[in-house]
């Protein structure tokens, strides 16, 4: 079978490998679609922090089911979409439901080798059929389900005045769920593309470009009481540290993010604020539930979010262009 693989940072190849076979307990999936998100641009550019190479990277996957066993519920055929985390079960994170965050938790396309090649075998708990749900739209879910596991854990209700900072694909899939519970979303980032895309098709209340007037924005947009949800969604320690100083008293402040450096913010300023600082780390089932309700619901534009389109064929030379700025991509998926 067909594989990309990111040999080292900055070099991938499209490479031949055994077919991936069926095993007890996992299901075959004809790999169709994958996304492509900021982890895998972050591979590629040698910026994760829990990787090691080679890697054949790809956790945003749907497909069709090439193979199951007798007591599956799944047959030959039936179009699916993979959960790409597979936790152990018995850790004390599972115990407790935290299978997003097992401690021996095994990330496809970052722990071990993920979904950008014809075949992969996974564990049958990890494939959930689509449904009525087009393929390459099912190939979205996991990283809506990201944002979707966010604006759940910042407990966003229609009170709520959110703040979410980055316009990347996953702080759009914060936008598009905290919209869903009626909250007024405000959006800060440093691209005014980005910025008017989740106005205009996303329908964000307000946004602030984060400049030196972005406090003073956002301060006249909620008349100095500030925000009671923050949602970073930047990937960098910066603007992490920065958003402290957006939180409303009582607020929550969720990190989607994850940086390989040290956060630093003023205490006695959080403890005025009797602040709450929530991590969010992947996602669990009613996420993935969610985002496909939200899908049939007509409320997820994924037409739009999807901007780019390629074959698993031309990877190679389609990651160094997707990889610029300048190229404009949301949301990228390969097809095979």
């Amino acid at each position: 079978m067909k594989a990309l693989i990111c040999e080292q940072p900055g070099q991938l190849a499209l490479i031949s490998r055994p077919d991936a076979k069926h095993t007890d307990g996992e299901v075959l999936v004809r790999i169709r679609h994958v996304g492509i998100c900021g982890t895998d641009f972050h591979i590629f550019g040698g910026k994760h922090p829990f990787l090691e190479y080679p890697r054949v990277m790809g956790h945003e996957l749907s497909g069709t089911v090439e193979e199951a066993s007798e007591d599956s519920h799944l047959r030959a055929g039936d179009p699916v979409y993979i959960v790409p985390y597979l936790s152990c079960g018995v850790c004390q994170a599972c115990r407790i439901g935290l299978g997003n965050a097992c401690c021996n938790i095994r990330v496809l396309g970052v722990h071990t080798d993920g979904g950008m090649a014809e075949l992969i075998s996974v564990p049958a708990q990890n494939v959930i059929s689509t449904g009525d749900i087009p393929l390459e739209d099912a190939a979205m879910i996991e990283f809506l389900a990201i944002g979707a596991h966010g604006v759940k854990r910042g407990a966003i209700t229609a009170r709520d005045r959110v703040l979410v900072t980055g316009a990347g694909p996953i702080g759009m899939s914060a936008i598009i769920f905290a919209k869903a519970r009626g909250a007024h979303v405000t959006v800060m980032d440093t691209r005014e593309d980005r910025l008017a895309f989740t106005r205009d098709r996303l329908g964000t209340d307000a946004i602030i470009f984060a400049d030196a007037d972005a406090e003073a924005n956002a301060a006249r947009l909620t008349n100095n009481d500030w925000f009671d949800v923050v949602i970073d969604a930047t990937g960098a320690a910066p603007p992490i540290e920065r958003g402290f100083g957006f939180l409303a008293h009582g607020a929550r402040y969720v990190l989607l993010s994850v940086v390989r450096q040290d956060i630093r913010f003023s205490d006695p300023e959080f403890h005025k604020r009797e602040a709450t600082l929530i991590a969010s780390r992947n996602a669990q089932p009613d996420d993935f539930a969610e985002v496909v309700a939200q899908m049939r619901a007509g409320r997820v534009p994924t037409r739009a979010l999807n901007t780019h389109r390629g074959s698993l064929s031309d990877g190679v030379q389609l990651f160094q262009d997707w990889s610029r700025p300048e190229a404009g991509v949301i949301k990228a998926i390969l097809d095979l």
